[in-house]
């Protein structure tokens, strides 16, 4: 045999040996990084929504954790401030995405990777928190799904005054401690003045600020209250509807469960549908789509639900021309 036809026989071995064995290795799965500020438990359901519709979307999309893609979940358990170290456990991991569920969490994301890709559900307005340049052209690493929140603020506060026309004083219960829900407030103020009606601050940040907070707006007669929802506020519902059923106060939500509870009227956006949307966000992402290139995406369909039993229990009248407005009324 010549030393060309050796070598040449040598090296067709060496490239099927090697073809061989990389044909044996299992192609990568590719991982999410889940970040929440809630929980894990379903005990603590209320702070945890959705997760459910997100991994439905997921599995009608083709995608079957723990089959051909992996979910590596980080939950804060309602402590914010454990986000920044949840968000770097995820990037030493190496996960292919990160879902930011809430505002806190898109921060801690963002604080923590400008690489890795970061899919935000959630937060009302990404581009006064600097989270994206524009809705059209997020450009950078984050996209996503906006809850439309800041401007709904408006929409709740008509609402109830519109229900309630009497009504000149709106105390507005929220998480001093989150950047997003601040923006809430302060938009509320602004709108509030073309309305005739008085935001009253009430903010809380601990567990013990709700029994001040609730003797705040006692004490300075508020007419009705709006309710700013985060994780925080989430986990302590059933203090708030009891609360406003006891002094008898027109009450805003901003989520369905809160009125299934027992709560008044809400106004806002499907949550289990943002969810979904979520999912096809991280399918194109895998498919190698930028995010800085997917435009962020804000719900087009809202709901208005009256919990009409609870307002005959408290003695509260909601006007005809109101009732008909609502989607879905509970009797």
């Amino acid at each position: 045999m010549s030393k060309k036809v050796f070598w040449l026989a040598l090296c067709a071995l060496h490239f099927t040996l090697c073809f061989s064995v990389e044909a044996q290795q299992p192609p990568k799965v590719p991982r999410i990084g889940w970040l929440a500020a809630g929980f894990a438990t379903s005990s603590s359901e209320l702070a945890n929504p959705n997760t459910g519709e997100f991994l439905q979307a997921l599995k009608e999309l083709g995608y079957v954790d723990g089959k051909n893609i992996g979910i590596e979940y980080r939950w804060a358990e309602g402590k914010q401030n454990q986000l920044s170290d949840l968000a770097a456990e995820l990037v030493a991991l190496k996960v292919d995405v990160i879902v930011a569920r809430n505002t806190p969490a898109t921060l801690a994301a963002k604080r923590a990777t400008t690489t890795i890709p970061i899919v935000m559900v959630g937060p009302g307005d990404p581009v006064r928190l600097g989270l994206v340049a524009s809705l059209a052209r997020p450009g950078g690493n984050i996209t996503g799904l906006s809850l439309l929140s800041t401007e709904l603020t408006g929409k709740r506060l008509e609402l109830l005054k519109e229900a309630f026309p009497k009504i000149a004083r709106v105390a507005m219960l929220w998480n001093s401690a989150d950047s997003a829900m601040t923006l809430r407030v302060k938009e509320a103020e602004v709108l509030a003045q073309g309305l005739g009606v008085t935001i009253q601050r009430v903010g809380v940040q601990e567990p013990n600020d709700f029994e001040a907070a609730f003797a705040a707006m006692s004490s300075k007669a508020a007419d009705a209250l709006l309710v700013v929802l985060d994780t925080f506020t989430i986990l302590h519902q059933r203090r708030v509807l009891e609360f406003a059923a006891k002094y008898r106060l027109p009450a805003m939500y901003e989520r369905i469960d809160f009125v299934e509870a027992g709560g008044l009227m809400t106004y806002g956006p499907s949550l289990s549908e943002i969810f979904r949307r979520a999912a096809v966000y991280v399918d194109k992402i895998l498919k190698g789509t930028k995010p800085g290139d997917i435009p962020v995406e804000q719900p087009t369909k809202f709901e208005f639900v009256i919990n009409l039993k609870s307002a005959n229990q408290i003695g509260l009248t909601i006007p005809p021309n109101v009732l008909v407005r609502a989607d879905r009324v509970i009797r």
